[in-house]
């Protein structure tokens, strides 16, 4: 989704490589022996290569500023005729990426990308990864398209059925947070999950109709088309999560059987009786809320102005301005307006906006902080790199991003500096806070493990017995307990299997690599204490690390070595590992 404005001369790439490699600490004999391994370009491949990028890329980045902003204006104005606008012009975004003689072109300077140079190849691999999926027969594609859209259009009309009656999937959540009847509690948990009988069949067909289109491209079945296109290395992802799994099994075993103790007294029943319905989440992603804090008693006497104020001497103090983009987001409510939350770059040349609803609590303080950390990730981009490079280094990196400074609002030290709250409150409640926090991280990580494993096996034997595979995972990762004398396909009832396949992993990875980077911040600033114990503000160096080390790249690397570059080592589950024992 971007544009070659200029080629980057061979010494500004190596001034860049420099810079990378002394991250690692390489000898200035080990850089002088790599710079000699360069291979020699071929200047007309070259020519050719450029003169391809800056025709596709200028079309591109012409299309993506014209989306971008027909999204923006129908997000705030929720018109129809906005919305209209904004899916005529994403569709011609699309068909950039489906012409067969552009995807044969970038293969053809690929196979001799070793002649070219470095960034010029790069970017011409990023491309090939937006080519490589849309290069489909038209009747697979529609019908794999049409099959997804009728199984959410199923979720979108759906309502569970309860004494006859039919509720929203909110309202039978809403339940689950006030029912103290076990018998009961099971009965809207099975509401909740009547919408996997519906659509189960229809997902296992949709699975079989994404592996044929995946096989045409030449990849063993959905999912690993899937994690490739996404940049990764299979056996890579799976070792990470491997170690996660390891790594957080203790610690998770000990939070949850104190989390069951706790419910099961709540619901006067034995531990051991502790079945799905009892947790407040139907999938148990999400950690049970705390009787001993409410988060929001520490930002509900303050202004809505107060939050995103808060923000802005935040990022200030860090060195990562955010007033320009402030001043073109929209923060607050509005009638028409979308309700949630997101920040975009308009036009990767320094336009970056919120979207925003701001309200004083801890989530909109959360929120505020994460998307502007979006924010920054963008505004201190490096706009001279070619316009599909200026990007993240991969979607899992701007989350870590938004994360770290997300997070901040629900951490003592933070909470004391820059919110304002009250000390001795803090003090007294603080194990609380920090408990629950970990509670959250283990039990997301666990929910993943569960998600990634299952859309693996699903996709490489969509015809095996899926509703015991599932709670075979979950009484694994999650430890809860399947119920008794029941076959029925409850994992379909997470819409995401069908309007976000393959993609829950990047939501952990952006947690383990978040972690990393507060392990890497607390060896900048020397500190020797728990990772939450760092005061930020006080640290107007982090600034110039997240610039040069984070943002600055873009996409000129994987992201593995990206990693490598930023932190000094890849990344691993060990980091997220010390911050939830």
């Amino acid at each position: 989704m971007k544009r070659i404005c200029t080629v980057v001369s061979m010494a500004v790439l190596l001034t860049a490589f420099l810079g990378f490699t002394n991250a690692c600490g390489k000898s200035e004999g080990e850089k002088n022996t790599e710079l000699a391994q360069l291979p020699e370009v071929d200047m007309t491949l070259q020519k050719q290569a450029e003169d391809f990028l800056n025709k596709y890329l200028g079309e591109l980045d012409k299309l993506y500023v014209d989306q971008a902003t027909k999204y923006w204006a129908a997000a705030n104005s929720g018109k129809a005729e906005d919305f209209d606008a904004y899916a005529e012009s994403d569709l011609n975004l699309r068909k950039v990426h489906s012409d067969p003689k552009r995807y044969a072109e970038i293969q053809k300077l690929l196979a001799q990308k070793d002649k070219l140079k470095p960034l010029t190849a790069r970017s011409l691999t990023v491309a090939e990864l937006g080519f490589k999926g849309n290069q489909l027969p038209q009747e697979l594609l529609e019908k794999m398209t049409k099959t997804a859209a009728e199984i959410e259009q199923y979720f979108t009309a759906f309502r569970g059925k309860l004494k006859g009656k039919e509720y929203a999937d909110n309202e039978l959540k809403d339940m689950l947070k006030t029912e103290m009847n076990s018998a009961k509690r099971q009965k809207i948990w099975e509401a909740m999950k009547q919408v996997g009988e519906a659509v189960g069949p229809k997902l296992i067909e949709l699975a079989k109709i994404r592996n044929e289109a995946a096989k045409k491209l030449g990849y063993l079945n959905y999912w690993d088309m899937q994690i490739r296109l996404q940049e990764h290395n299979p056996e890579q992802i799976i070792s990470i999560f491997a170690e996660l799994e390891t790594q957080t099994n203790e610690p998770f075993k000990q939070r949850k059987a104190k989390i069951d103790s706790e419910l099961a007294a709540r619901f006067k029943i034995k531990p051991a009786e502790m079945r799905p319905w009892h947790y407040d989440d139907p999938f148990f992603q999400e950690t049970p809320p705390s009787d001993k804090i409410d988060m929001d008693d520490f930002y509900k006497d303050k202004k809505k102005e107060d939050i995103i104020e808060i923000a802005k001497k935040f990022y200030a103090d860090i060195d990562l301005p955010i007033e320009s983009i402030v001043e073109k987001s929209d923060i607050y409510e509005r009638p028409g307006k979308n309700q949630h939350a997101f920040c975009t770059s308009i036009d990767h040349k320094g336009d970056t906006r919120a979207l925003l609803n701001i309200k004083p609590s801890a989530r909109w303080m959360e929120t505020a902080l994460h998307e502007m950390g979006h924010g920054v990730y963008d505004k201190f981009m490096d706009y001279t790199l070619p316009f599909n490079l200026r990007d993240a280094a991969h979607t899992f990196t701007t989350e870590a991003v938004a994360m770290i400074f997300g997070a901040l609002a629900r951490n003592p030290v933070w909470m004391t500096a820059y919110a304002n709250c009250d000390n001795a409150k803090i003090k007294a409640l603080e194990p609380e806070i920090l408990e629950q926090r970990k509670r959250e991280q283990l039990i997301f990580a666990r929910w993943a493990l569960v998600m990634l494993n299952f859309e693996k096996s699903l996709y490489e034997n969509p015809d095996q017995d899926l509703n015991k595979l599932w709670w075979d995972l979950v009484e694994r990762f999650q430890g809860v307990t399947r119920p008794g004398n029941r076959n029925s396909p409850d994992w379909a009832a997470k819409i995401h299997f069908t309007i976000a396949p393959v993609y829950y992993h990047n939501y952990q990875l952006g947690e383990l690599f978040a972690a990393q980077l507060r392990g890497t911040l607390s060896k900048l600033a020397k500190h020797t204490g728990p990772s939450y114990t760092l005061n930020y503000g006080q640290h107007k160096e982090f600034g110039n690390y997240f610039k040069e080390k984070i943002f600055k790249p873009g996409m000129t690397m994987t992201w593995p070595d990206f990693i490598q570059a930023a932190t000094g080592e890849p990344l691993s589950a060990k980091y997220f590992a010390d911050e939830v024992k």
